[in-house]
């Protein structure tokens, strides 16, 4: 998969290692008015904040979070527990104000927009017309998509974030489209060679029966072209953030299978995503340990929409604000000195 724009965005990724950067950011860390390192992995976030973004003096005002959503023709084999209507419902309920995501993103502040890659139906008026088609074919028969088609996706995703970049400090992924979580699970066995027994999860609530069901379409399509142009698209979102150095919170384990999109075509791009938590379905814990990433909370999630990368966001932005408003201890006039 290659276009002049995906090669020149790749190009612009650079790692973030920085030891002069880091120095100084970790000596005001070490200076606040605290035990050193009492504050745990809040301090690792300010620190791989500041490196993402390349700056000492940190700040974090501005924060949208970027719903992906598409429909799946995998759900034709019954791999779901809701019918493909339900994504045109949801986007609908996303533009409305009234999705868990909406609740977290009021909550904490948090720019909500709604990405229409490719969703069987009419152009829901308030998202983001970013559509490659009325969803992906059935890929258990046929690739998913056409190679320009994935082209397409990932060079979509790339200019959404590059428009974004310029308005946020942060960004969060999250995404709706019944069918993909078994998208997900295909992708993911392709990157790691696990079989997909271990991959496919319970998605929205699906039977023990279809389960088994869903493994064993996974397994067949594995030589087919697989995926989504939510996928598609939030790779390439991935992608033209890590290029503007603006920092990604991924959400769950479809979020997860774009990050494995993104890293196979540039790894430094790994720098600049952060994983706000590992989520109950079963193969989301193997594609972390895949990514080796660490993530930031376990709460049970599943529900995705972005809804774990909205919590994710708001820890940043607490460990952001530590590093900014506490105050050191020359500042406090407080002793560091043991006796």
């Amino acid at each position: 998969m290659t276009s002049d724009l995906i090669q020149r965005t790749v190009s612009a990724i650079h790692p973030v290692s920085s030891p002069e950067l880091q120095q100084a950011i970790q000596h005001r860390l070490d200076n606040l008015t605290k035990p050193r390192g009492s504050l745990g992995q809040i301090e690792q976030l300010a620190l791989r904040y500041g490196l993402a973004r390349g700056i000492a003096n940190l700040k974090l005002q501005r924060k949208s979070m970027y719903v992906f959503c598409a429909d799946h023709g995998i759900t034709a084999e019954g791999v779901s527990a809701y019918p493909s209507a339900v994504t045109v419902q949801m986007v609908r309920n996303f533009v409305r104000g009234g999705a868990a995501i909406n609740v977290m993103c009021r909550q904490f502040g948090i720019e909500t927009a709604v990405v229409d890659m490719g969703i069987n139906g009419p152009v829901e008026p308030g998202t983001l017309d970013c559509r490659i088609a009325l969803g992906t074919r059935n890929w258990l028969h046929q690739p998913a998509m056409t190679e320009d088609q994935a082209v397409q996706s990932v060079e979509a995703g790339i200019k959404l974030a590059t428009w974004a970049a310029s308005t946020a400090d942060v960004l969060g992924v999250g995404e709706m489209g019944i069918g993909n979580s078994t998208t997900a699970a295909a992708v993911f066995s392709a990157f790691s060679g696990i079989d997909p027994q271990l991959t496919v999860g319970l998605g929205t609530g699906v039977t023990a029966d279809v389960l088994v069901r869903k493994a064993e379409v996974v397994r067949q399509a594995l030589l087919a072209a697989v995926g989504g142009f939510d996928i598609g698209g939030m790779c390439g979102f991935l992608l033209g953030a890590a290029a503007q150095r603006v920092p990604v919170v991924m959400d769950g384990f479809i979020t997860g299978a774009a990050g494995l999109m993104a890293q196979a075509l540039c790894p430094h791009v790994r720098d600049y995503l952060f994983f706000s938590h590992v989520s109950a379905e079963s193969g989301h814990a193997r594609m972390l340990e895949f990514l080796e990433a660490r993530p930031l909370l376990s709460l049970d999630l599943r529900l995705g929409e972005g809804t774990g990368a909205a919590l994710g966001i708001s820890l940043i932005e607490t460990a952001v604000r530590i590093y900014t408003e506490m105050a050191t201890f020359s500042e406090a006039s407080v002793s560091n000195k043991p006796e």
